[in-house]
């Protein structure tokens, strides 16, 4: 393995968001997906499922934080991945059950997926994989597409509202609005030591490691050098990459084996240990 390459074991941990009503929020992820409340002190509330102590979700209350602004850089979306289709079509009727909206439907040819956000606009993605011996190779790298979803199959396959997050739920991938592919580029390969897997979408780049299809997607969708969003503004405020790997976590931080760094766009991505 070169030894700038991230081991094959990392993850995505939990991902923090900034909320201006925390409430409500928590009110949205436990009644509408089901998540369970792990703690909530009135400043913050972490989220996850039911029997597993590792949070997926931080929520920060901040009233008085300025809306991100629109066309800034920051998060597109959370991917949750649920372990298997009948969970995907459960969690779709238990959606529908609470009249929520759903914005989309992707067949990814390595997953199936499901789009929304959440009452500040925070995209969420809602997905479960495709076996690895199904995925196609392109071009060097991992074949990803948007085609039409079976929905119909999904809901036969999950054909009752899940009665809450599916246990086994992770945060499968994150994916975020750059304002260069080129500067994201440089941090989460060259930097970080993530693998390029995907380069087919227009305006886009998909990174991984361990040949999953990928960990962190980034796009410049809304035009190329976006800004960032104000300081202090609601939305994401970092996400934990876990590295199992002391040697690793030493390498990305030059000797700590704990640390957030920031990436070009000002999210934090802090390297932790599992």
């Amino acid at each position: 393995m070169n030894p700038s390459t991230l081991p094959a074991d990392i993850r995505i941990g939990t991902v923090h968001l900034r909320v201006r009503d925390l409430e409500a929020q928590v009110s949205f992820y436990e009644e509408v997906l089901g998540f369970f409340r792990l703690a909530e002190d009135g400043a913050t509330a972490v989220l996850g499922t039911a029997e597993d102590p590792s949070p997926l979700l931080v929520l920060h209350a901040s009233a008085g934080a300025p809306v991100r602004g629109p066309g800034t850089t920051g998060l597109f979306h959370v991917a949750f991945r649920v372990p298997t289709r009948a969970d995907l079509g459960g969690m779709i009727q238990r959606i529908r059950g609470h009249r929520y909206t759903i914005d989309g439907f992707a067949d990814h040819n390595v997953s199936e997926a499901v789009y929304l956000a959440d009452p500040e606009g925070n995209g969420l993605e809602l997905y479960v994989d495709r076996a690895r011996d199904v995925w196609h190779g392109v071009d060097g790298g991992i074949y990803m597409t948007t085609e039409p979803l079976d929905l119909p199959g999904l809901l036969l396959a999950g054909p009752r509202p899940a009665p809450r997050l599916p246990e086994g739920t992770v945060v499968g991938h994150i994916h975020l609005r750059v304002s260069t592919l080129a500067g994201a580029e440089a941090f989460y390969v060259e930097r970080l030591g993530f693998d390029v897997t995907t380069r087919s979408y227009p305006g886009a780049l998909f990174v991984s490691a361990g040949g999953y299809h990928h960990h962190v997607g980034l796009n410049v969708w809304g035009g190329e050098g976006a800004r960032p969003p104000e300081e202090g503004s609601l939305g994401l405020v970092s996400f934990d990459l876990v590295v199992p790997s002391a040697d690793a976590r030493r390498r990305i931080l030059g000797g700590a084996e704990v640390g957030t760094i920031p990436d070009p766009d000002h999210v934090g991505v802090r390297i932790a240990g599992p």
